[in-house]
């Protein structure tokens, strides 16, 4: 199948103080590790345009989506809507905090007025070339991080060697399936979907983690300006620690480590790309509205009294706040879990998702879903309601608009009321039945 497109890169690293987003806790950039940038690819048919911002962001807020659209409109390209676009991150934990401190605002401005930048580019270089497809897969470094213990509770990321693990969860998704753009120069545009955190290096660095590592190795091998795009699947209950070792897997060497790795099991299957069929392109979306998470009487008093039992504790007292620290009940997290409840108990807003479809030829689909979906939900997006076609799934996709819902954990219905930290108020701020509804209106796209 044959295409017009364009792409375009712009650098977003920081250059003033902000926190890095992705922990509990403020962590103010000290140094930049690798550059972080938003990519832009432009796709045309023969009405209309559509438009992919990718950001090495954790995520993608309302403020920051009408930000964008904004600086885009000012930059002259009216025609990119909420209905021809998609925004999206690839969700690590060692960029900018978009949302939460007092440079927010003006650093959300700065990537908005980037990626109109990467934009312009994206549309002053419309090339022609063929739509090839293939899937990868590896197995190496994606386990379900949440784990039944031995007492019947879920806990997730337990500790490593923890003798209390019982068995995992949940399932993986070891698939990469790929999209590519080919041109008389080579493979000039790849869109991999991979299935994991990008979140593996911890500190005070700027980098586009394991992402950036891929990103940088198989654009070596491509046509010259090629560019990556690694679109996050749906990895909310997924991450990159084996706990059955004690291996270091929180420093720079494993992003390094994993993203090779990835690009490594590409490598593989690189002869094995197919033409897409087909001679169309088109797409489409749908809003699905969604509740707040529901709060017991029960789980308020509980926060209360938490509050009042660490009344001296500091919530910013520096160190990284993570997963391990609450499934270790410390009192610092114990603390900012109960604030951050009691805060979303008094949130009436309904969420909103814009859900999108890609449609490539007679068998090819980019799908897009919100904030973080656990793997069961990407599953049946692509085996089920895609079932016979080639789906890459895009999570972190577009905004989660209503009062302040700016991200946060999907959940499969059945994964509440076991623990874990995923299915709190605090990390999941919607209801329970959320999956069911995107699920639902990803099915309105098939």
């Amino acid at each position: 199948m044959k295409i017009k497109f364009g792409i375009g890169r712009e650098c977003i690293n920081p250059t003033e103080p902000i926190s890095l987003a992705g922990y509990f806790n403020t962590r103010i950039w000290n140094k930049v590790l690798d550059d972080i940038e938003v990519r832009v690819i432009v796709f045309k048919n023969a009405n209309e345009d559509f438009a992919i911002f990718h950001f090495d962001l954790l995520s993608i807020s309302y403020p920051f989506y009408t930000d964008i659209l904004e600086a885009v409109h000012q930059a002259g390209f009216t025609q990119f809507k909420e209905e021809n676009v998609l925004i999206s991150a690839i969700h690590t934990h060692t960029a900018p905090d978009i949302n939460n401190c007092p440079n927010s605002p003006a650093y959300r401005k700065f990537a908005a007025a980037k990626a109109a930048a990467a934009l312009k580019t994206a549309m002053a270089n419309i090339e022609e070339g063929e739509l090839f497809t293939a899937t990868a897969n590896d197995t190496r470094f994606q386990f379900n991080r949440r784990y039944w213990m031995k007492d019947g509770s879920v806990m997730t990321n337990p500790g490593k060697l923890n003798p209390e693990i019982d068995r995992p969860e949940g399932t993986i998704d070891p698939e990469i399936p790929m999209l590519a753009v080919k041109t008389k120069e080579g493979f000039k545009l790849l869109f991999a979907s991979i299935v994991n955190h990008t979140d593996t290096i911890g500190g005070c660095g700027i980098s586009a983690d394991w992402s950036g590592f891929l990103r940088r190795d198989l654009e070596k091998d491509m046509a010259p300006g090629a560019m990556v795009v690694s679109l996050i699947g749906c990895a909310g209950n997924i991450n990159h620690f084996d706990v059955t070792t004690n291996m270091d897997q929180t420093c720079y060497g494993e992003p390094e480590r994993i993203g090779k790795g990835y690009a490594e099991s590409i490598r593989k299957v690189w002869n094995d790309f197919k033409a897409v069929r087909g001679d169309k392109f088109t797409f489409d979306s749908v809003v699905v509205e969604s509740k707040p998470r529901e709060i017991s009487a029960e789980e308020i008093a509980e926060a209360e009294a938490i509050m009042a039992k660490y009344p001296d504790v500091d919530i910013n007292a520096g160190g990284d706040m993570t997963s391990e620290d609450l499934a270790r009940k410390t009192p610092v997290v114990l603390k900012f879990f109960a604030e951050k409840l009691l805060k979303q108990a008094e949130c009436t807003c309904n969420p909103k998702f814009r859900l999108t479809a890609l449609k490539f030829g007679d068998s090819t689909v980019i799908a897009t879903l919100p904030s973080e979906p656990f793997v069961e939900i990407g599953l049946i997006v692509r085996k089920s309601i895609f079932n016979g076609k080639h789906c890459l799934i895009s999570s972190h996709g577009n905004y989660n608009g209503g009062g302040h819902f700016i991200g946060g954990y999907i959940p499969n219905s059945w994964n509440y009321g076991r623990g874990g930290y995923e299915t709190t108020p605090r990390s999941s701020g919607y209801s329970v039945r959320t999956a069911d509804l995107l699920l639902q209106g990803m099915t309105e796209l098939k």
